[in-house]
């Protein structure tokens, strides 16, 4: 399964900035894990970048998206991405604090095709003042995308759950 944009796939608060990547060169290096929509703009940022490795460690150890190699080839014709998010809400459970974030995404592929993608991401931490060391930061839990029409502002799922 892959999380973006290369086929159709399925895997398993605020409004936020759009995120447009065209050249990892024009891109700078984000790396936020304070919230789930902080890493979901860092998961964007690293695929915008081409850095493939760093977007993959951002999931946690369950990996929704599978094993690197299909995760990072499923990127291999995306040229560019732009990431929208909706309201994202934020719950505690069971020591762990949850984030769903609602994000739609614009992925132009190099032969210039758009695609759109909407779904939901579920970002988890364990309290931090349960933790201890090595602190382990925000990391996303599940992935739930799908391919739809566009255009972007449209594509914002209204609501995302956390378990």
């Amino acid at each position: 399964m892959r999380i973006c944009c290369s086929a159709l796939f399925t895997l398993a608060g605020l409004a936020a900035p759009s995120i447009e990547a065209k050249a990892q060169e024009t891109v700078a290096y984000v790396d936020d894990r304070s919230d789930g929509a902080a890493l979901v703009r860092s998961l964007y940022n690293a695929i915008s970048r081409k850095e493939y490795a760093r977007a993959y460690g951002y999931f946690g150890a369950s990996k929704p998206v599978g094993e690197f190699k299909a995760f990072a080839d499923g990127y291999a014709n995306t040229e560019s991405v732009e990431l929208k998010l909706g309201k994202v809400t934020t719950e505690g459970a069971a020591g762990s604090i949850y984030s769903a974030v609602p994000v739609a995404i614009k992925s132009v592929e190099r032969q210039g095709k758009t695609r759109f993608f909407s779904g939901c991401y579920v970002a988890r931490i364990i309290n931090p003042s349960l933790q201890v060391p090595p602190f382990t930061p925000y990391q996303i839990e599940t992935a739930r995308l799908e391919e739809v029409s566009g255009p972007i502002d449209r594509a914002i799922p209204a609501v995302c759950n956390a378990p």
